[in-house]
This record gives structure tokens, C-alpha cells and sequence, in this order.
């Protein structure tokens, strides 16, 4: 029986995307299951990814033989770009069945698998598709990380629009309350975007993500 894959992506960059990856990875752990996360494509780094590395940390658990050999993170890029730009520098492209082959071997192994894409929903991975275009058409329900800094509103509303029109189940909205943002602000964007959630996705699941230490 293969596990179930869920697709984590943000509104905007540096919303706590992999943060809140690994806070959901422990978070299922917790119920019990064996979960694993995989990098879609990671940029701006060698070797290792990164972000799997936080991943673990909040985890608690060490670097897998599948990180060692690549399976959850089949594609890194040193310069920190867009990864249809990342590939393009290093005259290459990335080829969307090498992430498929490396989420079905982990999805063999572990309860779930949490796939963390790059960027926001519209990032593109080639000159033609995007990550709501891979998204939508694997059908993997999708955990959206937002917070309450100005514009999280829009960029919300926008990326949950994109998903119905997409048909793409939205599992959960992890709102990130670190760093802390203007306190007016983020109060009445989280009482805005539940009382959204209730009326326009009622299945989704509103979680407050707090500083996390690792």
C-alpha cells in the first residue's frame, strides 16, 4: 500500500514554507505515522538540500539514506533563482518524471510523504509549466503556508482561488506567526482568513504555527 502524498507550498518566498514542512512532518509523526519529506527542486545550494536539512531538524530525527542519495531532493541548483532559471544556468531541465519516480520510492516506505515545491504556487519549473500545473495534475492535496504580514490576504485568497479553480483539495492553511508582524495587522488577517476559510473551504484545517526552535 503507497503512502499518501501532500504537496506544501506558500503564498509568497520566505513565508516559512519549510518550516512549516517539517512542523507538519512532526506534527503526523506524532499520530503515529512514518512520514518522510522530499524537495521538489531546491536552488541556491550544493551537495545537500537545505531545506531537507530543516526538515530533519524539527523532525528530530538524523539525515536518511534517502537524503544521502538524492531521492528527496533529485534536483538542486547553485544559484538562487526560480528553478526553470536554476536549471536553464547549468543548461540542463527538469525533468518532472525524475520527481515522480523519487516520490512513488518514498511513498513505498512511509505512511506519508510531504513534498515541499519552491516558491508560491505559480513558480514555474520549465519555460512552460508551473508548480500549480504539477500540483494539479497529480491531484495531491496541498497544505498552504501563509502568515500576517501586509499582502498575506491577497496572496492568500488568490492562491485558494487558483486551487478551486484548479479543483485542488486544500488539506490545511498553516499560518506562521514568526516573525512577528504588525499586531493589529496580523490579528484581524487571522480572524479574516478562518472566517474565509469557513464559508469558502469549510474541509480545510486552520493551524497556528508558532516560533519554532531547532
Amino acid at each position: 500500500m503507497m503512502g499518501k502524498v501532500l504537496f506544501v507550498s506558500g503564498i509568497d518566498t520566505d513565508i516559512g514554507k519549510s518550516i512549516a514542512t517539517g512542523y507538519y512532518a512532526k506534527y503526523l509523526m506524532q499520530q503515529g505515522y512514518s512520514v518522510i519529506t522530499q524537495k521538489m527542486v531546491q536552488t541556491g545550494c550544493q551537495e545537500i538540500s537545505e531545506d531537507i536539512v530543516v526538515h530533519r531538524k524539527i523532525q528530530g530525527i538524523a539525515l536518511t539514506e534517502e537524503d544521502r542519495q538524492g531521492i528527496t531532493c533529485p534536483y538542486l541548483f547553485d544559484y538562487p533563482c526560480s528553478p526553470h532559471m536554476a536549471a536553464r544556468l547549468q543548461q540542463t531541465c527538469i525533468d518532472e518524471k525524475i520527481i515522480e519516480k523519487s516520490t512513488a520510492l518514498l511513498a513505498q516506505n512511509y505512511d506519508y510523504v510531504l513534498l515541499e515545491g519552491a516558491g508560491g504556487l505559480m513558480v514555474p519549473y520549465s519555460e512552460e509549466k508551473t508548480t500549480l500545473d504539477y500540483l494539479a495534475a497529480r491531484g495531491y492535496p496541498l497544505i498552504l503556508v501563509t502568515s500576517g504580514r501586509l499582502g498575506s490576504i491577497n496572496h492568500t485568497l488568490l492562491s485558494l482561488e487558483a486551487c478551486a479553480q484548479r479543483k485542488i483539495t486544500v488539506e490545511a492553511l498553516i499560518y506562521n506567526l514568526y516573525p512577528s508582524a504588525d499586531e493589529l495587522i496580523a490579528q484581524d488577517t487571522q480572524q479574516y482568513l478562518r472566517g474565509y476559510l469557513a464559508k469558502r473551504f469549510p474541509e480545510t484545517k486552520f493551524m497556528l504555527m508558532e516560533k519554532i526552535d531547532f
